[in-house]
């Protein structure tokens, strides 16, 4: 089993999907404890993605990976543009030049995602980030690769998403308020749930056509 470029092309497709149906959602979130503009940002930059993927399907999925972190770095505003964009750089350097990579090769890629987030963002696990998604899954993937089940990773994701709920914010707008971030969702974690929901619906719809 592995995710070839097809599959990478309707993850992005069924992300951009999710993210613009929960647009509002995720800047409803963001008003809470941010600027307000995250579900517009994210929204504005996976439209542009699946425009990009719709024109040049044509590429192996280091490429695709490639232009889709060029987009969100061009496109997403604030802090979750470079912090999108740098994980799919991330993942590009570990896909280049391959039309079909293995689950193993995928934990890779999200490994040197996760590190490329750390980096970027200064940010560590616990502090209230989209950090808090992307950290677990990736160590869960490397765990369960040998028989990865794409419904529990769904779940275990959405879970992660939930556990950001009691955090107190440590960086960005939302540590102004300190504790009074706590009782929140971060809606940089609740974006980071849907890109990770629409894999395991891609890959789980996949799986059954088979």
């Amino acid at each position: 089993m592995g995710i070839d470029v097809q599959d990478f092309a309707q993850w992005m497709l069924k992300a951009n999907h999710t993210i613009q149906a929960n647009k509002d959602y995720l800047s409803e979130l963001d008003r809470a404890i941010g600027d307000g503009d995250h579900g517009i940002n994210m929204a504005r930059g996976f439209a542009e993605v699946q425009n990009k993927i719709s024109r040049e399907l044509n590429q192996d999925i280091g490429a695709l990976c490639q232009n889709i972190a060029m987009t969100l770095l061009s496109k997403v505003g604030g802090a979750s543009g470079p912090l999108y964009g740098t994980a799919f750089i991330k993942m590009a350097s570990v896909f280049k030049g391959k039309e079909k990579v293995s689950l193993d090769e995928f934990s890779k890629a999200l490994h040197e995602a996760v590190n490329g987030i750390k980096m970027r963002g200064k940010a560590a696990p616990g502090e209230k980030t989209l950090l808090d998604v992307w950290e677990p899954v990736s160590s869960y993937v490397a765990e369960y690769v040998a028989d990865l089940s794409w419904q529990s990773l769904k779940s275990f994701a959405y879970q992660q998403m939930e556990n950001t709920r009691p955090l107190e914010a440590k960086k960005g707008r939302a540590s102004y308020l300190g504790p009074r971030s706590a009782g929140h969702l971060d809606p940089g974690a609740v974006s980071s749930y849907y890109l990770f929901e629409a894999l395991c619906l891609t890959m789980l719809k996949g799986e059954k056509g088979t």
